[in-house]
């Protein structure tokens, strides 16, 4: 009868001991748990550093790019401002937007709306919104790119690490980059030729050049520059090597082998309009070799420079394939 007592004894304490065990586990997997969704990460951008915690859901997106960029992650944000064209969004991407609500527009964002998505990062940029950056980092963890010009591939990568998503950017920068290869092969020794780039917009023309959207992705496939417009740049402090305003004196200098001109109609303004027509009809214009010979394309504005994210990068480079490719 004792020694079954003492069977008994032993019996229980083994279990105790297992009991004891799997609590101290249960309770080291809820601390790492716990560990786990408040790890933070710290992201340095053009105002500074953010801690982010790991990994944000909600997101709020400031710029156009960076819409895309989100997008392009696999992410929908919670909040975005407007698509400079469209009702609200971009023809390309509104599928993918069904749902976000509107913040404003780039120049003109709404504190208010922004605080109400109640996100856990905003990201936005320097250049457009500076001003608010101080009331946005009250709200949420705030992440800014610098600027916004043509390479929109370091925005990219920002935006990529901001939403702790460093190896997915990179596996979509590499497809974007494999498509570029893909495109430079099949236009061969197309890309000897010296490409002109021309806007037209309500009140005035511009010449764009190397850091321009469209600018840029030409150069990533081997195109050349019309050199005549390399002069108009030297001293442009306002938009450096992005664009220059021009008057119709300087229609000469848009030729090249190719010219690809774009329109600027944001939402219910077609009066660029009336300002490519009087260009286009213009004598000087007649006169351009690439205009005479057939090789002057008018493209769509969103794509080739409005949207400036990596959606539109890729749709462009479709386009150029169609328009070279023949």
């Amino acid at each position: 009868m004792q020694k079954a007592f003492q069977k008994l004894l032993v019996l229980l304490a083994v279990v105790a001991l297992f009991v004891l065990a799997a609590c101290g586990n249960s309770k080291e997997g809820a601390k790492e748990e716990s560990s786990s969704d408040n790890e933070k990460y710290s992201v340095e951008h053009s105002m500074g550093t953010t801690e982010v915690k790991d990994t944000p859901k909600r997101i709020v997106v400031l710029t156009n790019e960076g819409t895309e960029a989100i997008l392009a992650l696999g992410i929908k944000p919670v909040g975005a401002v407007q698509s400079w064209t469209g009702d609200p969004w971009y023809d390309h991407i509104k599928d993918q937007m069904e749902g976000v609500e509107v913040v404003g527009v780039e120049h003109e964002i709404n504190i208010e709306k922004i605080a109400s998505l109640k996100p856990d990062l905003i990201i936005g940029n320097k250049l457009r919104q500076e001003k608010d950056y101080a009331k946005l980092s009250k709200i949420a963890p705030t992440v800014f790119s610098e600027t916004l010009r043509g390479d929109w591939k370091e925005n990219f990568k920002l935006y990529a690490k901001a939403v702790n998503q460093e190896a997915k950017g990179e596996e979509v920068l590499k497809t974007y980059e494999e498509k570029v290869q893909a495109v430079k092969e099949k236009l061969g020794d197309q890309t000897n030729q010296e490409a002109s780039f021309v806007r037209f917009m309500a009140d005035k023309s511009r010449i764009y050049y190397t850091d321009s959207f469209s600018g840029v992705i030409f150069d990533e496939l081997g195109f050349k520059r019309v050199p005549a417009q390399a002069d108009l740049f030297k001293d442009n402090a306002k938009l450096g090597n992005l664009a220059i305003d021009v008057g119709k004196e300087a229609i000469p200098k848009m030729d090249g082998d190719v010219i690809l001109y774009f329109t600027y109609m944001p939402t219910g303004d077609d009066s660029a309009l009336a300002t490519e027509k009087e260009w286009t009809q213009d004598p000087l214009w007649n006169n351009l070799s690439a205009v005479q010979k057939g090789n002057a394309y008018k493209v769509d504005d969103v794509i080739w420079n409005t949207a400036g994210g990596i959606l539109a990068a890729t749709i462009m480079l479709d386009q150029v394939e169609e328009i070279f490719v023949k």
